[in-house]
């Protein structure tokens, strides 16, 4: 049975940082893409950043802010959030695709973890 599990989320004031981390199992962790997905209250869920064999790749409201970085021995997937916006509130969501080019779906998802940046 795979499961994500994210932890790290909170409560944060603007221009703070924080990191989200997110453990595996029940998965042959380096073959699959991770990524990381928002969704605030009243708006559709969106792509936040992810990591695969290519590098990584962010979404364009994070870059410079965000960063992502896996540890494949440790099945663990982590997003180093900094300079925090009020924008930046939602749950985060890791989720993990076995697509090997293009990602096109997400086989797996966590639970969420909740982080708010108050101003």
């Amino acid at each position: 049975q795979v499961k994500l599990v994210e932890s790290g989320g909170g409560l944060v004031q603007a221009g703070g940082s924080l990191r989200l981390s997110c453990a595996a199992s029940g998965l042959t962790f380096s073959g699959y893409v991770l990524g990381w997905f928002r969704q605030a209250p009243g708006k559709e869920r969106e792509f936040v950043a992810r990591i695969g064999r290519s590098g990584p790749y962010y979404a364009d409201s994070v870059k410079g802010r965000f960063t992502v970085a896996r540890d494949n021995a440790k099945k663990t997937v982590a997003l180093q959030m900094s300079s925090l916006k009020p924008e930046d509130t939602a749950a985060y969501y890791c989720a993990a695709s076995s697509d090997a080019v293009a990602v096109t779906r997400w086989n797996y998802w966590g639970q969420g973890t909740q982080v708010t940046v108050s101003s």
